[in-house]
């Protein structure tokens, strides 16, 4: 049957078309349409609803014994060309024996070699297909040349060379389909040229009902369907198909992992059979296996990129306790032209189509604007008590989608735990903004935005906003002391087990300069440990060494405050919280108490002869006891009577507190030993403090300290519980003793060295030597075994 071209008058531009050539044995139904410059070969059947139209790109040639199934359309560009087997250029070309079944596009530049499978609704377009090709349903292929024989799997997208060279080879059984394809076409052919003539139609008819084998029929597999097998797999989802198909249509190879419920809550995990096939068939075979031989197990799967030697888009199918697991098609987090949640103009996500709160999605945009990267963690509530986070996969892309199809994947694949996202800097490697996204226990998870995602460097409009109001005004002045003294700004917290113990754990370091920025991180932290305690330290980076710590939040306290309620030392004595003046009569020294108080003067004289600034310290006592004192404004004056009016007004805001006064040499920034100059409800320190009896039952003598039976002296609780705290954590314990005159020098000696390990021995040996040294100055010294650095100095006796 000869093409017939429309019935309506040629426009202008078709009168110069060449007719097309149709072989005598070729079918070309009526309901379809061939136009221009096509050469169609014998024995091809063209079927109903058929366009092959070269009125842009021409010539088209389709070889002998091809068949073209329903709605097939073949086009051309008018620019481009390929070189068919006669090495003529030709728009498209289509080789003997091709079959291109229903409602697929051939758009030219096209070649498709002899012998090829383009099947339903595939996309072939700027491309050549090799000899023997299979190309399976709803492909697209595009810019590439796939090489010969190879099989491109149902749903791919092939548009990169690389892609193309990672294809399978075709089997045998996608041979024998294309054959069957074939066979059915020929028997269609021969049927519609002799349809009118029963001497003709009856031979065939006759072939068909006697045949034993189903005509047309699809090869079929134990237990997948992976678009053209017939037996579905009843364990694995259709998701989860889809998701296999999609990372092996981008090149990747499908991992598989399994663990049961204690090994899951460890997360360890044992690897699967491993799978070597890239063949879908066999992919999902070796997947339904592994899921039949772990039931009652958790299971997961991932993509393995083998030129980078990593692993992709972990997605868990079985989960061990039963629930059902829901893989979105969005959660491969891979690349290419996988699925992903649709965009809103201006390239953001379209929040329809995601699960993820618009909170979260914003602080996610917010972060990425600001040119950070995002990254996860998980923990289940064992861990999360523990403050022992797991990383999920990583995320290396920077898109928004990518991003939020990544966060869905750990939040789908780590549902029950608690979940926490954070950005990362990826100049000076550290993490900003960590905020909890998803909750263990099932409660709702707020994500503010209102507050900025950073507060240091400006990375956007370079304001920063008000610092959050989770932190105290303790920990504001101790922040800007740090970062005064050029330091950065570390963070220790600890639940109250392990503070008992004296084991704190290291949170990220605060690195920003600005303290607006490093109290908005301080607040953040805060808020996201509400139940632990919380100490702050600086961090010396030329040094490499830390400062005192000091704690700022206490659970069920929240943070602790600079200005903490007056603490009465002596309960038979009222306290005026306005004043801290005691009813006895011992109020807070004046300048002229401070005059009286030899200590005091002669440490400020001896401070300002060498030339030094004078360095106050304060601390109240739950401070003292852990030698951690917060640092008050330096006195800059140099006269002897203006230092002392200064340090008698600090000492008059501060009468509840221990304060101790050191001299600061303003050349080498150095600072000599501290002295404590007054303790709470004692007033100042003066030259012969009375002794801290430990023990009420026991007379004390205040001129030799010496108990009544004997034993020498003993310490104060205070000492003693100090002590405790250095063993506890590690450190050594040391003292140095000096009689008047080298304590006014500032030479002291070295003690004996104090070698026990357990609080009550060094207790002991602290005592003996005290004892010793009964007339000298002696203070307690704590030593770092490891950093051979002091991380504590205090008197605890003076003649």
């Amino acid at each position: 049957m000869v093409a017939r071209t429309a019935a309506a008058p040629p426009t202008p531009w078709s009168k110069s078309l060449a007719e097309p050539q149709i072989h005598e044995t070729a079918y070309v139904h009526s309901f379809s349409e061939v136009i221009g410059d096509v050469y169609i070969g014998a024995n091809v059947l063209v079927s109903p609803g058929t366009s092959i139209r070269a009125d842009e790109g021409a010539p088209f040639f389709i070889g002998d014994g091809c068949n073209i199934q329903d709605g097939v359309v073949i086009h051309g560009l008018e620019g481009g060309r390929v070189l068919g087997d006669d090495q003529q250029p030709y728009s498209v070309w289509i080789g003997a024996k091709s079959s291109v079944t229903h409602k697929a596009l051939i758009h030219g530049p096209a070649y498709v070699g002899e012998g090829c499978f383009v099947g339903f609704r595939s996309t072939v377009f700027n491309a050549r297909l090799g000899k023997g090709c299979v190309v399976m349903m709803h492909a697209l292929v595009q810019d590439v040349e796939i090489p010969p024989g190879k099989y491109v799997p149902s749903g791919s997208v092939i548009t990169t060379q690389h892609q193309a060279d990672q294809l399978p080879n075709a089997q045998a059984a996608d041979l024998k389909f294309a054959q069957e394809v074939l066979g059915a076409s020929e028997a269609l052919r021969l049927g519609y040229r002799c349809a009118e003539d029963s001497d003709c139609i009856l031979p065939i008819r006759t072939a068909q009902v006697s045949s034993s084998a189903p005509r047309y029929t699809q090869p079929t597999r134990p237990t997948q369907s992976v678009g053209r097998d017939t037996m579905q797999s009843q364990r694995l989802t259709s998701e989860v198909i889809q998701q296999v198909r999609q990372l092996l249509s981008q090149g990747y190879k499908i991992g598989a992992e399994h663990a049961d419920r204690r090994r899951y809550r460890s997360g360890v995990w044992q690897t699967c059979q491993p799978i070597q096939s890239a063949r879908e068939s066999e992919v999902l075979a070796a997947l339904d296996a592994c899921v039949a031989e772990h039931a009652g197990e958790y299971v997961r799967i991932f993509g393995i990129d083998p030129m980078a030697k990593r692993r992709v888009a972990t997605t868990t199918i079985q989960r061990g306790d039963g629930k059902a697991v829901a893989v979105s098609p969005t959660s491969v987090a891979s690349v290419g032209h996988t699925k992903r949640p649709s965009t809103v103009p201006g390239g953001y996500v379209d929040r329809s189509l995601t699960n993820l709160s618009p909170d979260l999605v914003q602080q996610v945009r917010n972060l990425l604007n600001q040119g950070y990267k995002i990254g996860t963690e998980h923990a289940d509530r064992r861990r999360y008590r523990s403050g022992v986070w797991q990383t999920c996969s990583p995320i290396a892309s920077t898109r928004e989608k990518d991003v939020i199809t990544a966060l869905e994947a750990c939040l789908n694949e780590h549902a029950g735990e608690y979940v926490r996202m954070f950005g990362i800097d990826p100049k000076v490697k550290r993490r900003v903004a960590t905020t909890t996204i998803q909750r263990g226990d099932g409660k709702s998870v707020s994500v503010d935005v209102s507050a900025p995602t950073t507060g240091g460097s400006a990375r956007g409009n370079g304001q920063t906003a008000p610092a959050p109001t989770g932190h105290s005004d303790a920990a504001a002045q101790q922040v800007r002391s740090i970062l005064a003294q050029g330091n950065k700004v570390g963070v220790e917290y600890a639940d109250r087990r392990r503070y008992r113990s004296g084991i704190w754990q290291t949170a990220p370091a605060i690195h920003a300069t600005s303290e607006g920025a490093a109290l908005n991180e301080l607040g953040q932290f805060l808020a996201q440990n509400a139940g632990a305690y919380v100490r702050i330290f600086g961090i010396n980076p030329a040094a490499k060494q830390r400062t005192s710590a000091v704690t700022i939040q206490k659970p069920g306290q929240g943070p602790i405050y600079a200005n903490p309620p007056v603490y009465n030392a002596y309960p038979d004595r009222a306290v005026d919280a306005r004043t801290a003046n005691y009813a006895g009569g011992n109020r807070a020294p004046l300048a002229a108490d401070v005059s009286h108080s030899s200590e005091a003067a002669q440490q400020v004289r001896s401070i300002l002869a060498q030339g030094n600034k004078i360095g106050v310290e304060y601390a109240d006592r739950r401070r003292y006891r852990s030698g951690a004192w917060q640092t008050a404004p330096a006195i800059h004056t140099t006269s002897e009577g203006a230092a002392l009016n200064e340090l008698g007004q600090f000492l008059a805001q501060n009468a509840d507190a221990y304060v101790r006064i050191f001299g600061i040499n303003p050349a080498a920034k150095q600072r000599t030993s501290a002295v404590t100059i007054q303790k709470p409800g004692q007033g100042p320190i003066y030259a012969n403090p009375p002794v801290y009896n430990a023990y009420p039952d026991r007379v004390v003598d205040n001129r030799t300290a010496n108990h009544a039976n004997g034993n020498g002296a003993h310490l104060d609780s205070d000492v003693a519980q100090q002590i405790t705290q250095l063993i506890n954590q590690g450190y050594r314990i040391s003292t140095e003793y000096a009689d008047r005159r080298r304590y006014h020098s500032g030479a002291w000696q070295v003690g004996d060295s104090i070698q026990a390990k357990r609080p009550a021995d060094a207790i002991a040996a602290l005592e003996s030597q005290l004892a010793q040294h009964q007339g000298h100055y002696v203070r307690l010294v704590g030593i770092d075994p490891r950093a051979k650095r002091r991380v504590l100095e205090t008197t605890i006796q003076r003649p």
